[in-house]
C-alpha cells in the first residue's frame, strides 16, 4: 500500500522543516523514531558548525535516518556543506532553483535530494536535475507558501509529469489526518509532509500560547503582512488571531522595521528582538506580546483538536489510514 516508505523510511510521512527552529533535534527524531522522515530546519545565515551540532544532537536521539531543510532564499552554502559533511540522508530545499551541481554534490556524498515546489515548472527543472522525490505544496499550506494552485489541482498534474521517471511525489499542504492521507494516496503520491500537525505537537518547539491557538482557532488567511522586509514578495499562510485581524489591511509600504519592539527571542542560539510585523514565530524562549507575533498554520488546522507526542502523529495516522483504505474502499463497498 501507500503508505508504505518512501526513499527508504517506514512510512510515506514527512514532517515538514517548521522554521526559523520549531523543528529541533526533539521533534526531528520522535518522528524518525516513529518511521517518518523528520527534518530540521538549519538557520536562515550562515552557521555550519551550529548545523553540525543540530544534527549530531538529534542523532544522539535517534539512530534512525533523517534529513534537514534549507531556504534558498537565505544565505546557505556553508551549511549545505556541513549537510553533505555530515552525510544525513536527506537534504531538503526551498524557494529558489535547485542546480544539478547541488544534486550531484550530495548524490557524491550519499545525501537525497528533495525540493518543495509549488507549480509544474518547478516540479519540472526538478525532475531535470535529477532530484530523488518532490515535494508538491498547495496553497492551503501553512507558513509560507510559493505557489498559487490547491493541492488537489497540482498533485496528479506532477504526478502525471513525474510518470515512470520513479521519483516519488509527496504532498503538502491542508493534511493533517487519515483522510487528507489516503486522499493524497488517490491522487497518486506516495507520501505526505505535515506541517502543521506536527507543529501541534509536545516535541515541537513553539511557544505554548502558539500551540493553545493552533487548537483554539480554525481559519487562517493567505498574506503577505509579516516578515516583508526580510523575506519580500514571500507570501504566508496564517492564524486569524485578533490581532491579524486588525492588522491584516496593512497597506503595502509598510514592513517591519519601523515598528516597535513587542518581545525578545533566541533564535538558533542568537538573541534577536522581535518588531511588531516581523515573520518570527514565537518559541519557548521568546517574552513580551505573544499574542501579537506571526502564528503560521494550514488551511485544515480546525481539525486538530488535541497536541500529542509527535511519535503518536504518525502511529495514529499510519492505523486510520489502514482502516480507512480496508473499510471504505474495499472492492464491495465501491
Amino acid at each position: 500500500m501507500g503508505w508504505k516508505g518512501i526513499l527508504g523510511f517506514e512510512y510515506g510521512i514527512v514532517q515538514g522543516p517548521l522554521g526559523p527552529d520549531i523543528a529541533g533535534p526533539e521533534l526531528v527524531a520522535a518522528v524518525a523514531n516513529a518511521g517518518g522522515l523528520g527534518l530540521l530546519r538549519t538557520p536562515d545565515w550562515e552557521s555550519p558548525d551550529y548545523v553540525k551540532e543540530l544534527i549530531r544532537k538529534t542523532r544522539k536521539l535517534t539512530d534512525k535516518p533523517f534529513g534537514v531543510g534549507v531556504v534558498l532564499a537565505f544565505p546557505h552554502k556553508e551549511n549545505v556543506k556541513a549537510i553533505l559533511e555530515e552525510k544525513v540522508a536527506v537534504l531538503q530545499l526551498y524557494w529558489g532553483e535547485c542546480s544539478q551541481e547541488l544534486v550531484i554534490e550530495a548524490h557524491n556524498a550519499g545525501v537525497k535530494v528533495v525540493p518543495q515546489v509549488g507549480s509544474l515548472e518547478e516540479a519540472k527543472k526538478a525532475i531535470n536535475v535529477g532530484v530523488d522525490a518532490i515535494i508538491v505544496q498547495g496553497r492551503e499550506a501553512g507558513g509560507h507558501v510559493i505557489g498559487q494552485e490547491g493541492l488537489i489541482s497540482l498533485l496528479p498534474r506532477v504526478v502525471d509529469l513525474v510518470g515512470d521517471h520513479g521519483i516519488p511525489v509527496i504532498a503538502a499542504g491542508g493534511i493533517v489526518d487519515a483522510r487528507g492521507y489516503v486522499a493524497a494516496l488517490a491522487l497518486g503520491a506516495k507520501g505526505i509532509c505535515m506541517g502543521t500537525r506536527f507543529l501541534a505537537t509536545h516535541e515541537s518547539y513553539a511557544h505554548p500560547t502558539y500551540k493553545r491557538k493552533l487548537i483554539e482557532y480554525d481559519k487562517t488567511e493567505y498574506t503577505d503582512v509579516f516578515g516583508r522586509a526580510r523575506w519580500p514578495g514571500a507570501p504566508h499562510r496564517v492564524l486569524q488571531t485578533p490581532f491579524f485581524c486588525d492588522w491584516k489591511c496593512l497597506t503595502a509600504q509598510e514592513n517591519e522595521t519601523n515598528q516597535p519592539i513587542i518581545g525578545r527571542t533566541i533564535i538558533h542560539g542568537v538573541e534577536r528582538e522581535i518588531r511588531r510585523f516581523a515573520g518570527t514565530v514565537p518559541n519557548p524562549t521568546t517574552t513580551g506580546d505573544i499574542e501579537s507575533m506571526v502564528m503560521y498554520a494550514g488551511q485544515s488546522v480546525g481539525l486538530i483538536k488535541e497536541i500529542l507526542p509527535a511519535g503518536q502523529v504518525v502511529k495514529k495516522l499510519v492505523e486510520a489510514a489502514q482502516l480507512l483504505i480496508h473499510q471504505t474502499f474495499n472492492p464491495d463497498s465501491i
